[in-house]
C-alpha cells in the first residue's frame, strides 16, 4: 500500500486536495482509503457507543447512512494495518515521518513550517494565485490541476514500516527523507524488499529478523517438529500462538 500525507493549518485546504487526488484514483482504477486526524472527539462522553466501548474491545455502528467500526489502535501501525487498498490518503497526520507528504498552504510560511524534507509537492490555498513554485517544490491548485497532482501522487506515494528496525542503517524518518530525495529508494529497505526463509508476524506486523535469527528460528522449530509423529517436511510450516 502506497500513501501520502496532505498536511496543513485550518482552512488551508486539505480537504478539497484529498478529495481531487481520491476522485483521479479512483478513475484510473485505484482502490483508495482516506484517514483524517480529528482533533475533536469523535466518540462523545456519555454517547451509547462511548458506553459501549468502556466494556468491549471494538463497537460495530450500524446507522442510516453509513457503517463505522470503533475501536483503539495500539498506535498508528496498527491503525494503518487496517486498510486494504492501493493508496491511503491522510488528511492531517503532521507527526508522522514515514510517508511523503503534499503540504497544503495558506503561505509560504506555512510551507517552510511544514517541509520537514517529506515534501513532494505544495497544493492548497497558496496556489490560487497562480504560482507553479514554492521553495523548489511543484504548486499545484488541486482544483484546476486535479490529474497533474494526482500523477505525483501516483508516482511518488510510499510507506515505510514504520518500525526503526534500522536493518537498513537508518530511522524510518531518516529513510523516507532519503527516498524523497532520490539518495534511496524502497528498495534499501530491507523489510520491504527482501523475502525472508522465515516470517513472523505479531498481531498482523511482520517481525523484523536479521538472516541468522532466521535462521536460528527455522532450525529450532524443524528440531522440534521433527521428533513428533505425524511430522512431515513441507515447503510452508504455519504455527499460530494466541494469548489467551
Amino acid at each position: 500500500m502506497r500513501a501520502v500525507a496532505f498536511v496543513g493549518y485550518k482552512k488551508s485546504g486539505k480537504t478539497t486536495a484529498v478529495e481531487a487526488v481520491a476522485r483521479i484514483l479512483k478513475e484510473r482504477g485505484y482502490r483508495v482509503a482516506i484517514a483524517k486526524s480529528m482533533h475533536a472527539d469523535f466518540d462523545r462522553e456519555g454517547s451509547d457507543t462511548w458506553r459501549f466501548s468502556k466494556v468491549a474491545d471494538a463497537v460495530l455502528v450500524r446507522a442510516n447512512d453509513t457503517d463505522a467500526f470503533l475501536f483503539k489502535a495500539r498506535d498508528i501501525n496498527a491503525l494503518f494495518s487496517m486498510v486494504n487498498a492501493d493508496f491511503l490518503l491522510l488528511e492531517g497526520f503532521k507527526s508522522i515521518h514515514h510517508v511523503p507528504r503534499v503540504i497544503c498552504a495558506r503561505d509560504e510560511n506555512d510551507v517552510r513550517e511544514l517541509n520537514d524534507g517529506l515534501a513532494i509537492a505544495v497544493s492548497g490555498v497558496i496556489t490560487e494565485s497562480g504560482i507553479d513554485e514554492v521553495n523548489g517544490l511543484p504548486a499545484i491548485n488541486a482544483l484546476t490541476e486535479a490529474e497533474k497532482l494526482a500523477d505525483i501522487v501516483e508516482k511518488r506515494a510510499f510507506m515505510l514500516p514504520n518500525i526503526d528496525c534500522g536493518m537498513c542503517g537508518f530511522k524510518c524518518a531518516e529513510m523516507a527523507r532519503m527516498i524523497v530525495t532520490g539518495e534511496k529508494t524502497l528498495k534499501d529497505c530491507v523489510v520491504l524488499s527482501q523475502k525472508p526463509k522465515v516470517t513472523v508476524k505479531i498481531d498482523g506486523q511482520v517481525l523484523p529478523m536479521k538472516d541468522w535469527v532466521q535462521e536460528l528460528v527455522e532450525k529450532t522449530i524443524k528440531g522440534m517438529l521433527s521428533a513428533m509423529k505425524g511430522y512431515r517436511d513441507g515447503q510452508k510450516i504455519e504455527i499460530v500462538i494466541r494469548e489467551e
